[in-house]
């Protein structure tokens, strides 16, 4: 009984010991992040994604004569994969044959009856030609009777030689008009069987121009390269079963990877800081360890409508200066950071340590072992950083993170006079610049209310 009175003391004794601890300890303390004010120039970037592409390539086309047999559209039946390498002469592609297989059965069956028409035509002419020759041959026997009758009329009556002459004069006559009828059936004749062989002729060239362009549906690489597929007007690649239009009849293509390109798009916020020329930092998102340099090639003057969205956004192309086969290869994606403007001699912070509401921004400082809560003036911002105009000053510290408590802390405000300086100036007011919106961040007091949930 007493061991089992002593077994119940100690479980007891226990169970106080665990509930005092979760009453009588006190949380642990969150780990602070600190940064301290820096001093110095401040670069406003615009950061996008782009993609890469060629600044040139040798186009791998359909035949431009199946234009002239009236197509223009055709499918992509087969194709080599994205990325394979080829030589000059090797096989690309293969286009439908179904279009034209059909019409050369029309035209071959065209070409058959055009020469049984020509044949006929033919043999018709020379039946024709040979009845008017007989016709010919014998007006011209009763030409020479009628001759000889009024040779020998002389000695008869006047009466007599005159009714010979008068039928000497009518064969004479119907001998003419039937030499006249004979070269117009000989002419008649010779048109018919020339339209006849014509119809054959053309059937027959039809014929061998849709052998022709048949063979050429058999796509070859003009020369050595790496075959890269076409994107459409919406950004689709033309692979198997896609349609070929012949005003654009850009099958594949094979880029000069010597000369790369990234391609990207701004939206209608931040076009108005981009111009040609300005520097570039690009890098590549499977080889993020790769950096690269570049410039500002060319700027769209008229946006776009980008897909599924209400945004516009206007084209950019980023010259990039190095040149790396291996490394860069045409629809990498790229992180482009175009530089827009630098600012000099001014305060700087992250980002996270900037806190506020609707009408304020602050921050925590390090004041010794504690912190205090001091109002600030903001500027503009980077991808990272942002600009302190006013409140704090080079080498003091700033938490990252909300102190516990913050909200018991005391705000220390700045002065009214100096407040009113910037309130001058609408598009300097605190907390309203915006942040590159290209590079997905958003204003410091929208971020801080992010962090503080």
């Amino acid at each position: 009984m007493k061991r089992k009175r002593y077994f119940f003391i100690i479980a007891g004794i226990a169970a106080l010991a665990i509930v005092a601890y979760f009453i009588f300890s006190k949380p642990q303390r969150t780990q602070q992040i600190f940064a301290k004010v820096k001093k110095g120039n401040f670069p406003i970037e615009v950061t996008t994604t782009g993609e890469l592409l060629a600044k040139s390539s040798e186009k791998i086309g359909a035949p431009a004569a199946l234009r002239q047999l009236w197509i223009y559209q055709i499918k992509i039946q087969d194709i080599r994969p994205e990325g394979t390498h080829v030589d000059s002469g090797d096989y690309v592609a293969t286009l439908d044959r179904t279009e034209i297989s059909n019409r050369m059965k029309d035209e071959e069956t065209n070409a058959t009856k055009f020469e049984t028409e020509l044949t006929r035509a033919k043999l018709d002419t020379a039946l024709q030609l040979q009845k008017a020759r007989d016709n010919l041959v014998t007006l011209k026997y009763a030409l020479e009777e009628r001759q000889i009758a009024m040779d020998q009329s002389k000695y008869e009556t006047p009466a007599t030689q005159r009714q010979v002459a008068i039928d000497l004069e009518k064969s004479q006559r119907t001998y003419e008009q039937e030499v006249k009828n004979y070269q117009l059936v000989r002419k008649m004749n010779v048109a018919t069987v020339e339209a006849a062989k014509a119809n054959y002729v053309q059937a027959k060239n039809r014929l061998e121009r849709m052998q022709d362009v048949l063979k050429q549906l058999t796509i070859t690489a003009p020369k050595s390269g790496m075959l890269i597929y076409k994107r459409d007007y919406n950004g689709q690649k033309i692979g198997v079963n896609s349609t070929v239009n012949l005003w654009d009849n850009v099958v594949a293509e094979l880029p000069d990877l010597s000369k790369m390109n990234s391609r990207t798009y701004i939206n209608e916020i931040d076009i108005s800081k981009i111009r040609k020329g300005q520097s570039v930092k690009v890098s590549i998102d499977a080889f993020p360890d790769k950096k690269f340099t570049g410039f500002v090639a060319e700027v769209a003057n008229i946006g776009q409508q980008q897909p599924n969205s209400n945004a516009k956004v206007f084209e950019v192309l980023i010259r990039i200066n190095e040149t790396d086969t291996i490394i860069l290869r045409p629809g990498m994606t790229t992180k482009n950071t175009i530089g827009t403007a630098m600012i000099n001699n001014v305060f700087s912070i992250p980002i996270e340590a900037v806190f506020g509401n609707d009408s304020i921004s602050f921050v925590y400082k390090k004041d010794g072992g504690s912190f205090s809560k001091q109002q600030v003036v903001v500027g503009q911002t980077n991808e990272n950083e942002i600009i302190i105009k006013e409140g704090l000053i080079e080498g003091e510290e700033v938490t990252l993170l909300e102190p516990e408590q913050n909200d018991k802390m005391k705000l220390h405000t700045l002065s009214p006079n100096i407040l009113a300086k910037y309130k001058t100036h609408p598009d300097e007011e605190q907390g309203k610049e915006r942040v590159n919106t290209s590079s997905g961040q958003e204003s410091p007091k929208n971020t801080k209310q992010k962090i503080n949930k």
